[in-house]
This record gives C-alpha cells, sequence and structure tokens, in this order.
C-alpha cells in the first residue's frame, strides 16, 4: 500500500541553516523570488507549474504549524519581523509584519476581501492603470479565492464580539456584512495571530507554498538577500546571506544567478533592498508613497460576558463608510485576546490593572481601518531602516470619525462605557460626551495607540517613469527582468485588508512575466 506523507505532519521541504554544508554557494534558476509571502508564494507557484527552474529565498526561518503554541508573545517573538517591536521612527505606531516562510499570511486575520472598485478606479484614473481594473483582474481574484478556500462567513462564524457590530449597525442604520475569510473549516480558537496550528487558515504556508515546491520550487529560509544584481539594464541575480535564525551569525553566502528576480519582501523590505542595490531609483519615488492602515482598537464595556477571544477573530464589518467619499474607512469586529486587551486599554499597575482585567470578558474590541494618503517614506540611515511615518493633517480627521463612528456603534450595542484609544486613559460614558472628547484630539505624536498590520506603497505602480518604480506589468522601469509583487505596488492604499489584492495582483504580474518566455 503506497503511503501518503502529509506536510503538515512531516513539514515542507525547506532548506534550513541545519542542511547548509559549504559556506560559499553558487546556484542558477530561470526565477528567484525573494519573500514567501502572499506576492512571492503566488509568483514561486505559478512559475514552477510552467516548468520554470524557480527558487524561493525566505530571509525568516521556516516554522512548521505543529509548532506554532497560541501564544502571542512567544509567536511575536518568532514568526514577527523585528519580534513584533517594529515601529515608525516616532514610535507611537507598531508595525506588524511575519517574517517566516510564509510570511504574513502565516499571522494574519485571514481577512480575504477585493479590492473596492473605487481605488481600482482611482488607479485608472490618477496613474494611468488602464490593465488594472476590476474586470481584467476578476479571473484572478475568482482563481486566488477557489485556490484559497475563500468564503463569506457562515452564522456560527460570527462571534459574539461581531454579534456586537452587527447589533450595534443595525440599531444606526449602518451596512454592515459577514467578513470573507480564507479558511477551511475553521476551528473558531482565535488564534489567527499567533498561526494556525491546526493549518485550517489557508495561508501560502500550507497552499501556494507546498504546490510550488510540489512542482520542483526550491524554497530556502533563514536567507537574507543583500544585493539584486545586474548588468547593462538587465538583472542578473541576487546575493544573499544564510543566517543563523538563533545566533545571528552568517553561515554561508549565497548567489543566485537568473535572468528574473521577482522581489516580495514587503513594502518595508523591498524598497530598503533597492536601497541598499543601488538601482531602479531614476524616479527617486523608491521608499516613498508610504501606506499602512493605522488602526485603533476601541473597547467597548458591556454588562454581560463578550469573550471577545472566542471564535473567529474576524467576523463581521461595517462598509458603511467604505466608499471615499463617504469617508474612506472601515470598522471591523476584531476579536483580540486578554494579552491585546490590556496593552490597548489599561496603563495601570496592581489592583487598578487586576479590576481592569478581571473585566476583560466584559469587553468588545472594534477596530478602525482607514484610507490613508501615502505620506510616509521607507528608508536606510547608514544601516538602519527606518520608518517615517506621522498621520497627515489631510488623513486626521478620518482617523477622528472613525472613532467616533466605533463608539457610537458600541453604544447603540448597549455598551455601559467606552475605552478610547489615547495614551492617557480615556473612557466615555455616553455618545454626547464621546462626540465631546473625540473632537478635542489633535494630532500630536504619542497622543494614540495605534497599530498597523498592512504596509503598503514605496515600489508605486504608474505608467509614468518619472512618479513611479514599475510598470503596469511588475516590471521596473529601470531594469529589465527584475519585478515587484507584493503590496509596495499599490500606488494608493486600498482601504481594506490588501491580502486578496496581492495575491491576485501578483497573479497577474505572473501572467506578464510568462508572455516574456514565449
Amino acid at each position: 500500500m503506497t503511503k501518503i506523507r502529509f506536510f503538515s505532519q512531516y513539514g515542507l521541504s525547506v532548506t534550513q541553516v541545519s542542511n547548509i554544508k559549504d559556506s560559499n554557494m553558487v546556484l542558477t534558476a530561470d526565477v528567484v523570488v525573494i519573500g514567501s509571502g502572499a506576492g512571492g508564494a503566488t509568483i514561486a507557484y505559478k512559475m514552477a507549474l510552467a516548468g520554470k527552474k524557480v527558487i524561493v529565498l525566505e530571509a525568516g526561518p521556516y516554522v512548521a504549524s505543529k509548532d506554532f503554541n497560541e501564544t502571542l508573545p512567544d509567536m511575536l517573538e518568532l514568526l514577527y519581523e523585528d519580534q513584533g517591536a517594529q515601529m515608525n521612527s516616532t514610535g507611537d505606531l507598531t508595525i506588524f509584519q511575519g517574517k517566516c516562510v510564509g510570511g504574513s499570511t502565516v499571522v494574519n486575520g485571514a481577512a480575504a476581501l477585493r479590492t473596492p472598485d473605487s481605488i481600482l478606479e482611482k488607479w485608472n484614473i490618477e496613474h494611468g492603470l488602464s490593465k488594472i481594473t476590476k474586470n481584467s483582474l476578476r479571473p484572478y481574484f475568482d482563481q486566488v479565492e477557489k485556490d484559497l478556500s475563500v468564503h463569506q462567513n457562515q452564522p456560527h462564524e460570527i462571534s459574539k464580539n461581531s454579534q456586537v457590530l452587527e447589533r450595534g449597525a443595525k440599531a444606526l442604520g449602518y451596512s454592515s456584512k459577514p467578513l470573507k475569510r480564507n479558511t477551511k473549516r475553521c476551528g473558531l480558537t482565535g488564534h489567527c495571530l499567533s498561526g494556525c496550528t491546526s493549518d485550517r487558515k489557508q495561508s501560502s504556508l500550507v497552499t501556494y507554498l507546498p504546490w510550488a515546491i510540489f512542482h520542483g520550487a526550491k524554497l530556502i529560509s533563514d536567507t537574507k538577500v543583500t544585493k539584486i544584481n545586474q548588468e547593462n539594464g538587465k538583472v542578473t541575480g541576487v546575493s544573499s546571506e544564510i543566517v543563523n535564525p538563533r545566533t545571528k551569525d552568517k553561515i554561508a553566502n549565497l548567489i543566485v544567478n537568473a535572468s528574473t528576480v521577482v522581489s516580495s519582501a514587503g513594502a518595508i523590505q523591498t524598497p530598503l533592498l533597492f536601497l541598499r542595490s543601488e538601482i531602479a531609483n531614476s524616479s527617486g519615488q523608491v521608499g516613498m508613497n508610504f501606506s499602512c492602515h493605522p488602526t485603533t482598537l476601541v473597547l467597548g464595556e458591556f454588562e454581560h460576558n463578550i469573550h471577545s477571544w472566542r471564535g473567529a477573530v474576524l467576523g463581521s464589518y461595517i462598509d458603511e463608510f467604505e466608499h471615499p467619499e463617504k469617508g474612506g474607512f472601515v470598522l471591523e469586529g476584531a476579536g483580540v485576546g486578554p494579552f491585546e486587551i490590556a496593552l490597548a486599554g489599561e496603563q495601570g499597575t496592581g489592583s487598578e490593572f487586576i479590576s481592569f482585567m478581571s473585566r476583560a470578558k466584559n469587553m468588545c474590541s472594534m477596530v478602525t481601518q482607514f484610507h490613508d494618503h501615502g505620506s510616509g517614506r521607507v528608508y536606510l540611515n547608514g544601516d538602519k531602516k527606518v520608518i517615517d511615518y506621522d498621520i497627515s493633517d489631510q488623513d486626521f480627521p478620518t482617523m477622528k470619525r472613525a472613532i467616533n463612528e466605533a463608539g457610537k456603534v458600541l453604544f447603540a450595542a448597549g455598551a455601559t462605557s467606552v475605552l478610547l484609544p489615547t495614551s492617557r486613559k480615556m473612557k466615555v460614558h455616553s455618545i454626547e460626551e464621546l462626540e465631546i472628547k473625540v473632537n478635542l484630539f489633535e494630532n500630536e505624536p504619542n497622543s494614540l495607540r495605534m497599530v498597523s498590520f498592512h504596509p503598503q506603497g514605496t515600489m508605486r505602480m504608474g505608467i509614468n517613469k518619472k512618479n513611479s518604480v514599475v510598470n503596469e506589468d511588475g516590471q521596473c522601469h529601470d531594469i529589465n527582468g527584475l519585478y515587484v509583487a507584493d503590496a509596495s505596488v499599490f500606488p494608493t492604499s486600498v482601504i481594506v485588508n490588501p491580502q486578496i489584492t496581492v495575491y491576485a495582483l501578483s497573479s497577474y504580474i505572473a501572467d506578464r512575466i510568462l508572455e516574456k518566455y514565449e
């Protein structure tokens, strides 16, 4: 009888530090892909499926699903960029990114929303992207959603936390919908941000990457690409270092020669790599136009138990204000655990902290997420990464409005009080008090508690070489054979969770690359 080895039990075939025997290596491929998240995994799969020799280089470690322990502090250290402490230069915005095989798809909340039509229209009108339309992307969205088992949450997947959001939205006459997620028979354990130990979240770790490897792609983890190589305006490959993730010691130098290079390292690491390599920046736009959907967590306290950490992390969302002309923000019923509630809501110690945490089970958590306008910049100061980003004066009124609307929804659903996401503890007990307090907010550093899960921009796509980095096919204007396929190519932020946009747009770019081989 033939025995089938399931990768969830035995792991992926990944070359890791422990497999490296030589201190200097040179490999050859048709396509080298930098990064293994949504963009890199999609490119790798489609290239390998087409018979190309593919090598994927991932800076993070390979952590098998069985090693996710569902304890967020542990997983922040193991699976996230800068151990979960990546911040803007001001120090008031934490920017979460996955740094592991599978990238941010391993640690996100599984929301799977298509790019709003209004955003695609804006890209067409303002950036000349006539090829990137809802009609041209529809087959890519369709295929990606099929591959990743994307479905709209069913009633049993709507947690009590999201039921509060729906109840408040209904009372106010606001449009709300169940979120779509890329899960398969979700276990509803509420540990998405720590990785899915049961493999039910259909991240690239359990979809496109194993499929790419099945078709012959080679995946090497613990490998930081230090330079993209080119000659006479044509890419020739990459230079990289294989580093022990525990000791941080360099184990080997690795050069991969390839006629096609695709950077899918994300909206922070991709521009930094280009800047280190001193390439493809005739426009001066590499690292510019950084957006990140800065989010806040608004907490409502109820007289009954909510247990926001039970069930799907993301259940429903309010899309009433999604269109830029109606506000340009969404409110998501994002269930969080006691750890996150403590970080978001309590600045005290001792008995004050104990009292607050004893009421954590009565807290409903709602995330505000808005369409920021690319006011940031990512660059190098020597060897140091700098994320220069603050909420612009243009965007701050939208942030205030989103917080105010979140509070209104919570009160409409029956909250006795609402805890605002300010650095200094601020609790309000009525809609009237809410509006007065929020109206007093000023756009000052460290005034709000903010996080981001959605870095975007920095390698803008466009037809004008003077104000963009890559063209409509994802290829750099300056260097033939060099592509970018991640959220850095977005001309603007997309308002909603961006992973499905990255998957679909990368699939589209993969087809454009394959056309070059025909």
